[in-house]
């Protein structure tokens, strides 16, 4: 019976020595944690601390400085949202170094990502780049009339990836940047005001001076029609059995589209109710 209770009693002596032995080295584990990476981990938090307060006043400097009318605010929140991303990576770089993480392998990483996504998203970073230089140098602003890619229509909406256009028989049109900025661009809008070429033919006997008074008067009882610059009448060709005419009234971009069927009718009518006739073709046949 005293032999077990002792054996026991050495079975406790044992585990608490064990229990000693593991909680000891525990807590050299946890010192030599701390003071290997304590003053590292109190360094990245203030480093932290510190590039966020700094990212938070360099991100204000720069929203004020790109603020101006010179710079579009899709473009704005654009560059805006990518200074934030790129000085936020410099903060986390720095503090993974401060840290002991090897940076120059973690960089590969990143650059290897990079290209593999510039690759998979070729297109589109096409489209981004010709976007920003567009918003940059703005070719054209939302309400503009321009003719680009074979389109014409009023400027809905500039992305960063798209350009949206209203055509005349209300069907949008999604233009991608990449292609538009490398394109021909047409603005109707630049010089405030357009010119409505509207093509028309009379016979060849008819007055040319009778045509052109009549046609001036008629444009000018169109009331979107601008009396500065005038209408204008000329001709254009003269063929066989017909003569070419160019009716030119001048207007806003909104009123395009209304003063050139409305031109095209007034124009019509009075040419009508004065005996200005169209061209009628002709042929001469000779019999040996």
């Amino acid at each position: 019976m005293f032999e077990k209770v002792l054996l026991q009693s050495t079975d406790l002596t044992a585990s608490a020595d064990e229990a000693i032995k593991v909680g000891t080295t525990w807590g050299t584990n946890i010192k030599a944690f701390i003071v290997d990476y304590g003053p590292k981990i109190v360094g990245a938090i203030i480093v932290y601390l510190i590039g966020q307060w700094i990212i938070k006043k360099l991100v204000a400097v720069l929203g004020r400085a790109i603020s101006s009318d010179k710079f579009d605010v899709s473009l704005s929140k654009f560059l805006l949202s990518l200074a934030r991303v790129t000085f936020q990576l410099v903060l986390f770089l720095s503090i993974a170094g401060i840290l002991g993480v090897n940076i120059v392998g973690f960089s590969a990483i990143l650059a290897g990502a990079a290209v593999g996504i510039g690759a998979a998203l070729n297109g589109s970073l096409g489209n981004l780049a010709g976007g920003v230089m567009m918003m940059v140098f703005k070719p054209f602003k939302v309400g503009d009339i321009i003719e680009a890619q074979g389109q014409v229509g009023v400027v809905q909406e500039l992305g960063i990836f798209n350009t949206v256009i209203l055509t005349p028989e209300n069907k949008t049109v999604i233009l991608p940047n990449g292609a538009l900025s490398t394109g021909v661009i047409v603005n109707y809008n630049t010089a405030g005001y357009l010119r409505v070429d509207i093509n028309m033919a009379i016979a060849n006997d008819q007055d040319v001076d009778k045509a052109r008074a009549i046609a001036l008067e008629a444009m000018k009882q169109h009331e979107k029609v601008l009396q500065t610059p005038a209408p204008e009448f000329a001709i254009s060709s003269v063929s066989d059995f017909m003569t070419k005419i160019v009716i030119r009234p001048y207007t806003t971009q909104s009123d395009y589209w209304e003063v050139y069927f409305g031109v095209t009718e007034l124009v019509k009518k009075a040419f009508d109710a004065n005996g200005i006739t169209g061209p009628m073709p002709t042929r001469v046949v000779y019999n040996k």
